[in-house]
């Protein structure tokens, strides 16, 4: 049975937290890649940033429901997740476009698995980790060519 090791890209395009968000984009669309993983200095995985992170800055920010109450608003959203919308709606840096502590695989995980999170958690790309060790990515072209063969 196939593993991940078998058929990720090895030695990924990476990008780091305080990279420009036109920068990290421009790898996206020059590597034809979905996502990329975000490295810290010491190559630990911080994050991935996919094209996904990268569309949701175009949306305009959907203002919040409130309801009055003793003459006074109540928004019906915790302040917190509206404060992480306007971090990505308005990200200058990968950093504040990243989903951090992303999904993982491991170099052992069977292609089966990495298929069924794909599909279940509709992601497109994956990072694969030995140990704590970023070695390689996964995109859903990486799964469709174990069919081709």
């Amino acid at each position: 049975m196939l593993k991940a090791k078998d058929i990720m890209t090895k030695n990924p395009v990476t990008v780091t937290p305080e990279l420009d968000i036109s920068a990290a984009a421009a790898i996206l669309l020059d590597n034809g890649i979905n996502g990329v993983p975000v490295v810290d200095t010491k190559g630990s995985l911080r994050g991935i940033l996919c094209q996904s992170d990268l569309v949701s800055l175009q949306k305009k920010f959907p203002l919040p429901s409130v309801f009055t109450f003793l003459d006074g608003f109540l928004p019906l959203t915790s302040l917190s997740s509206m404060e992480k919308e306007i971090k990505k709606i308005s990200a200058s840096t990968v950093s504040d476009a990243m989903t951090e502590s992303p999904i993982t695989v491991d170099i052992e995980t069977p292609v089966d698995e990495i298929a069924g999170l794909m599909v279940d958690k509709k992601f497109h790309s994956l990072p694969v980790l030995q140990g704590d060790k970023l070695v390689g990515m996964i995109g859903m072209k990486d799964v469709l060519k174990t069919i081709a063969k």
